[in-house]
């Protein structure tokens, strides 16, 4: 993708603050116009100081950033045309809604019949037309969170940035407004560029999420490609539950392969980035793909014993010991019509060789 095609680039960027360490390393990167993306990763994994640079509240140590194909690491942040949206919504307090909508356009010297249908225009956006004329802490935790989203959008940047921005709201709320977000970048088409350590939010929102550990991007994809192809074992641990199986390569057969786990069980799965026989295997597989007491065939069949179950609801989240792991979690659907299942109880754990991923043990980590 060239500077003409994408819309955000980072271009060879690198980030340190003390002159040794970088925090973020070699970053390369493209956002196409009326993208949503999330960078997503632990705390320290870097993706808050690119979002930083992005906005130009930091500056890149070398390499370069590009806004519409213009480079930006020398403007200052307040003639990007960049919005933001900040955990703790940074409303005034002492203003109405109207009034904190107002004031970035103010800051600009809009004329103020313009400033008025701008300010109306984003309150419709957001679903807060009746609500102009309170003050912020007249309102809840989730509407105080769409007005600082609408002063974000009431200039018409070309960009909008969130910073964790419902990190400070309950479950509940956290995953309405998830959904508000993502209809409101549905009904504009604005670029997003979201940050998060929340995996559930950024499967949710994003047209493509960035899994960032140790200042680099490990895989960068839509969320179901994320979440059914990871490419490594730490995007496969930190997109959802997942089951890990240690050993070494067996036998290579195209695409699949035949690993030999410590414990001595041969197991069929696909052959991700291991290249050859002996080579030390991580093999991942999604605790909803694997079958219990099934009457189909698969490819992979063990005994397993039962440790723990936990009623969530939906399903059953069952603990067992299989292949030497006494950490296996299996989610059954409370639909399940087998035997009861017990604590103690021996099973049939089943699952198809394609649904399992070799990774290489080096890479895992």
């Amino acid at each position: 993708m060239s500077k003409s095609d994408s819309f955000v680039k980072f271009e060879k960027v690198d980030k340190s603050y003390d002159g040794e360490i970088l925090v973020v390393k070699d970053l390369n990167l493209d956002v196409p116009k009326g993208e949503f993306l999330t960078m997503l990763g632990p705390s320290g994994s870097g993706k808050t100081t690119v979002l930083m640079m992005l906005a130009g509240f930091e500056t890149p140590t070398s390499g370069e950033i590009y806004l519409d194909g213009e480079p930006i690491s020398s403007i200052p942040p307040n003639k990007r045309g960049i919005g933001m949206v900040f955990q703790n919504y940074a409303l005034f307090p002492h203003m109405t809604v109207k009034e904190n909508l107002s004031f970035p356009l103010e800051v600009r010297k809009i004329p103020k019949d313009e400033i008025d249908k701008k300010v109306s225009n984003a309150l419709s956006m957001v679903e807060l037309q009746d609500f102009g004329n309170r003050m912020p802490l007249q309102l809840s935790g989730g509407q105080q969170q769409r007005v600082a989203l609408a002063r974000a959008l009431v200039f018409e940047p070309r960009l909008v940035l969130m910073d964790e921005p419902l990190g400070a709201l309950d479950k509940n709320l956290r995953e309405q407004m998830q959904y508000e977000i993502k209809h409101i970048h549905e009904r504009i088409g604005i670029t997003i560029v979201y940050v998060t350590h929340d995996q559930s939010e950024a499967l949710t929102m994003s047209n493509r999420i960035a899994v960032f550990n140790d200042g680099k991007i490990q895989q960068i994809s839509s969320p179901d490609v994320l979440y059914e192809k990871p490419n490594s074992s730490f995007v496969a641990q930190f997109i959802g539950e997942n089951n890990q199986l240690k050993g070494k390569v067996k036998s290579i057969n195209g695409q699949s392969c035949l690993i030999t786990t410590d414990t001595g069980e041969d197991i069929q799965t696909l052959k991700v980035n291991v290249n050859n026989v002996g080579d030390s295997s991580l093999i991942s597989l999604r605790p909803e793909r694997v079958a219990i007491n099934s009457s189909e065939k698969f490819e992979n069949n063990f005994d397993a014993k039962v440790k723990e179950l936990i009623y969530l609801g939906d399903h059953i989240r069952s603990r067992v010991e299989v292949c030497g792991n006494d950490q296996f979690i299996v989610k059954i659907p409370n639909s399940y019509t087998g035997s009861n299942l017990k604590e103690g109880m021996t099973v049939k754990l089943s699952w198809k060789a394609s649904d399992s991923r070799a990774l290489d043990l080096n890479k895992a980590n």
